[in-house]
């Protein structure tokens, strides 16, 4: 079996599952978010159990519309606020004291290798960066979850990509997701597992696997894997102290279909609106007039992607008529971007630091768009409407190239800035 099979078999209580078997799968962590929670809530109490099935191994975290923007907004976080209450949730982060849920979810010890992760938020596949079998579920699937901390799931089919070689100057696991979702397109891995191997992924940091296998879902993949190794070990035996089981592929694994991509001359990847596989090298889109850069979300707001994107902004100011919006994706990453003097950086050049906050990804406040507004944004999805007005534009792309695009004014390869 390989590594996705081998953790729904210990999920299922099954000595080896199959692709397209049907398991009832055991959960070890759940998650919602300030979106989300409140209708699993609702649909929790229609059920009628009183008691959630494990309050040690659910995770409330507000981080889509913070501080509250409305008294909707508010009401909502009120519901959760009551349910963590009530329900003696100890693992709750409340607005500034977390962050974006998928950065704070392995910060905070809450992913280990070899566990079976859902949550109310489709971008929950990132933590497939630690070895777990991460996956997106409905708010209402939730309300099962936590009634019963068992759910369905098929055994998907996996796709194995390998990526070999290392990537040229300023080029960034961001450029090679979007580069392999472009081959793949958005429909091309319907309820697959995607594997990320190879000597790239190997020499990969932490927060790069977290891109990547955050955007899996961008392929419609049920969940992105990497097979965990020293680097995914350093990284959560310092935050965590809980046992966990360490899964690896078997000699003789099997894969729907092996995908090979060699980096050595990857450029830098651009996806054009409205299609995340809508994708073209930077030099193709070069010239593309913006009007605000976003650097963040929970698939680039992480310290390596500030520490990038500051390296070009050092010394340099935005573009007269550009608006930049940086959102670290955590409070521990914002701290640490403040002791670092990254911060200082954004805000000399003429950049908005805001709060972590999912808050200009989605379009739920913060930065949204007018219509014929240009934005280039580190993010994973270029919806029509997702960052405002269905009449703006919004091109994905690595924080380097968001960086150098809001000094020029324009959509800008970051090599044409070296001095």
């Amino acid at each position: 079996m390989n590594i996705t099979e081998k953790i729904l078999a210990k999920a299922s209580g099954k000595k080896e599952v199959s692709p397209e078997e049907i398991v009832e799968a055991k959960v070890d962590v759940a998650m919602v978010h300030d979106l989300t929670g409140p209708l699993s809530v609702e649909t929790f109490r229609k059920i009628g159990v009183e008691k959630v099935w494990d309050n040690q191994r659910i995770v409330v975290i507000f981080d889509h519309l913070v501080p509250a923007n409305s008294e909707r907004s508010a009401q909502l976080h009120s519901i959760m606020r009551e349910f963590v209450i009530e329900q003696k949730i100890e693992n709750f982060y409340d607005i500034g004291r977390g962050g974006v849920c998928h950065q704070v979810m392995p910060e905070k010890g809450h992913v280990r290798p070899g566990e079976l992760i859902v949550g109310a938020d489709s971008h929950t596949c990132t933590y497939g960066a630690f070895g777990a079998f991460a996956t997106g579920i409905g708010a209402t699937d939730m309300a099962a979850v936590f009634a019963t901390g068992a759910l369905w799931l098929k055994v998907p089919n996996v796709i194995k990509v390998n990526a070999e070689g290392r990537f040229q100057r300023y080029v960034t696991p961001k450029d090679l997701i979007l580069n392999i979702i472009g081959e793949i397109k958005a429909d091309g891995a319907i309820y697959k597992g995607i594997e990320f191997a190879g000597s790239t992924i190997r020499n990969m940091s932490i927060d790069g696997r977290m891109t990547m296998c955050n955007m899996a879902i961008e392929a419609s993949a049920k969940t992105g894997i990497v097979e965990p190794d020293e680097t995914t070990l350093n990284y959560i035996k310092e935050r965590t102290n809980k046992p966990f089981q360490i899964f690896k592929n078997d000699p003789a694994a099997t894969y729907e279909k092996i995908l090979n991509f060699d980096i050595t001359n990857m450029e830098l990847q651009v996806s054009c609106p409205h299609s995340v596989d809508n994708v073209k090298p930077v030099s193709e889109v070069a010239e593309v007039s913006i009007d605000q850069a976003f650097l963040g979300s929970c698939t680039n707001g992480r310290l390596e992607d500030l520490r990038l994107a500051a390296s070009f902004l050092k010394g340099k100011k935005v573009k007269n008529g550009v608006r930049m919006i940086v959102a670290p994706a955590s409070q521990e990453v914002y701290l640490q971007a403040l002791q670092e003097g990254l911060l200082e950086i954004f805000l000399k050049a003429g950049a908005i630091v805001g709060n972590p906050t999912c808050g200009p990804c989605l379009g739920g406040h913060l930065g949204l768009l007018a219509p014929g507004e240009v934005c280039i944004s580190s993010s994973n999805r270029n919806f029509v409407g997702r960052m405002g007005s269905p009449k703006a534009h919004v091109y994905l792309a690595s924080p380097s190239t968001v960086a150098a695009s809001a000094v020029t004014g324009k959509i800008t390869d970051p090599r044409a800035l070296e001095v």
